[in-house]
């Protein structure tokens, strides 16, 4: 299918529109981990971010995120600082994955990209949980015990740390199979927009 730079430009953009809704969809289907908060909750709303990542760009995934997390604030039960620290999670968590792919376009790369994601993820996400985001829950949001560096290095190292390991594993897990199943779809898509 021929389409002129403007088309094109517009069809990109409601793909990135319906994707991420797509992804706030998916958002609601989320589910604890034994053993660990309940608060904490795996969700497969990154599974269309990845999509748009890898038919347009890294840049293009974490605009999905965006739009999942924008429609969540709004239209959700979703907070400010919940809504941003998923935002900032899925982002780490993408970009990676999204950079391999597009350097080797293979599944080693993806599977390269899900590691470093994972990783950086979780260390990152401790890291702003510990100095950021537990702090702002303790003072706006009544966990005034997130104040005691006990309580909160306990929730960082057994509780956000081990999460985004295993939810950056459960993610990836799924995708990797799907992206197999997808392939060719994604390299026509990625032809239709060059």
């Amino acid at each position: 299918m021929f389409l002129t730079k403007e088309s094109s430009r517009v069809v990109k953009h409601v793909v990135l529109a319906i994707l991420g809704t797509i992804s706030f969809i998916l958002f609601f289907l989320n589910f604890p981990l034994p053993f660990l908060p309940p608060y904490l909750k795996v969700d497969f709303g990154d599974i269309p971010a990845l999509l748009a990542s890898f038919i347009f760009s890294p840049i293009a995934g974490v605009i999905v995120i965006g739009i999942k997390n924008f429609l969540y604030l709004v239209i959700g039960t979703g907070e400010i600082v919940g809504v941003t620290s998923n935002f900032i999670a899925s982002s780490l968590f993408l970009y990676p994955i999204a950079h391999f792919y597009h350097k080797h376009k293979t599944v080693k790369s993806i599977i390269k990209g899900i590691v470093i994601g994972t990783i950086l993820m979780a260390v990152v996400m401790s890291i702003l949980n510990y100095v950021v985001f537990l702090p702002v829950y303790a003072l706006f949001m009544g966990m005034e015990d997130m104040n005691i560096e006990a309580v909160k290095r306990a929730a960082v190292i057994f509780g956000i740390l081990p999460f985004n390991i295993l939810k950056g594993i459960i993610v990836g897990a799924l995708f990797v199979p799907l992206f197999a199943k997808m392939s060719h779809w994604i390299e026509e898509k990625q032809a239709n927009f060059a």
